[in-house]
């Protein structure tokens, strides 16, 4: 970082501290004074009048502006700290900044950044959803990442357990680019199982959060993280959630950014599946079944058809294991639907299932759900 940058850093780190400025006010006299430096140029009469705040305020910003040399201590160890982690800050007036990010109501100031944001992380789609997904949620979790990704889609998600963390490890696995905007420092990992998986997202693409190094991940920290996830997207992936789930905040600051929100249906009867039928019957939310509805609704340049079934490799089966292998894909199948696809009674589609598990060709799901391994 050059020391116009970690200037500007600074001021903008004493200014955020400061009670009475959050982003919206500081947004405010940024473009009022015209640069962050003008601010700091300015006495306390100019701040009151050009910039049309109290005394109060104007007191403390003095304040802080007449001390900025003490306070250049107190950040230059963070930067010392985050140096050696191998990270970056970007605030909002740098040219790294992400431009579909600059764009939302409420954007943070100040990104801290581990791996890197590029250019082409503009054209992404954002992943979420429950921590405690059913294999459904985890079949269909991976199969939008992993088709998603091999479109040059960046994934972006939470690394919290569950979708989250299938979004990401799918992405990786498919060779694309994944972002995780978390909910602490970036010296934080959490969850702590998530060792692993975190440095694979910075080898792949990055990790960001608005929060200093040591902010643990407390409670209030989250509907800030998820506000950031939805303004990195073009649009947001529901997969499966509660209704009042994590996910459901994303979705809506999505929605109030006017940004395209689509939903996994499910099962009515399924609690993690209440959030995204709730999505699609009230909010708007588009019903989406494969990756390809979220690329032609988005109007995004597509490659080969992903919409289709995965190619089946050549196999030595029986007609009727044929027959039953060809209809079948990454999403789970019931064995009604696949019988009535075959038109095999359902004895023999199960028995044939069976005989393809045998073979390891298709993996069995708890209520007598089927899919291609």
């Amino acid at each position: 970082m050059n020391s116009d940058r970690l200037d500007n850093f600074i001021k903008v780190r004493s200014l955020l501290d400061i009670d009475g400025i959050g982003i919206i006010t500081l947004l405010r006299l940024v473009q009022i004074f015209g640069s962050i430096n003008n601010i700091f140029d300015s006495d306390q009469e100019s701040l009151i009048f050009k910039g049309s705040i109290n005394s109060t305020l104007a007191n403390r910003i003095s304040t802080t502006i007449n001390s900025l040399n003490s306070t250049k201590n107190k950040f230059n160890q963070e930067i010392i700290t985050l140096s050696k982690l191998g990270g970056k800050i970007v605030t909002y007036w740098d040219i790294e900044y992400p431009q579909q990010l600059k764009n939302i109501y409420y954007p943070p100031l100040i990104l801290y950044i581990l791996g890197n944001y590029k250019q082409v992380d503009e054209q992404s789609i954002s992943i979420v959803g429950t921590r405690k997904c059913t294999d459904y949620g985890k079949s269909i979790t991976n199969y939008f990442s992993t088709a998603l990704a091999k479109q040059n889609i960046t994934i972006v998600s939470g690394m919290a357990r569950g979708v989250d963390s299938i979004a990401h490890k799918s992405a990786i696995k498919a060779n694309g680019r994944t972002i995780a905007v978390i909910g602490s420092g970036l010296d934080v990992i959490y969850p702590p199982e998530n060792g692993k998986l975190f440095s694979e997202i910075i080898e792949n693409g990055a990790i960001i959060s608005e929060f200093p190094l040591e902010t643990k991940p407390d409670a209030q920290n989250f509907p800030k993280r998820n506000r950031i996830i939805a303004g990195l997207s073009l649009g947001t992936l529901v997969v499966e959630t509660k209704e009042n789930g994590g996910a459901m905040q994303t979705a809506k600051f999505a929605l109030d950014e006017n940004k395209e929100v689509f939903a996994i249906p499910g099962n009515i009867t399924s609690e993690q599946s209440n959030g995204t039928n709730i999505l699609i019957q009230r909010n708007g939310a588009k019903l989406v079944r494969e990756p390809e509805d979220i690329l032609v609704e988005l109007q995004l340049k597509l490659q080969p058809k992903i919409g289709e079934n995965i190619p089946k490799p050549k196999l030595d089966l029986s007609l009727f294991e044929e027959k039953i292998y060809q209809t079948l894909n990454n999403i789970p199948k019931q064995v009604d639907k696949i019988a009535s696809e075959t038109t095999l009674s359902i004895s023999d589609t199960l028995v044939n299932l069976l005989s393809l598990e045998f073979k390891g060709l298709v993996q069995q799901l708890p209520g007598k759900l089927f899919k291609i391994v």
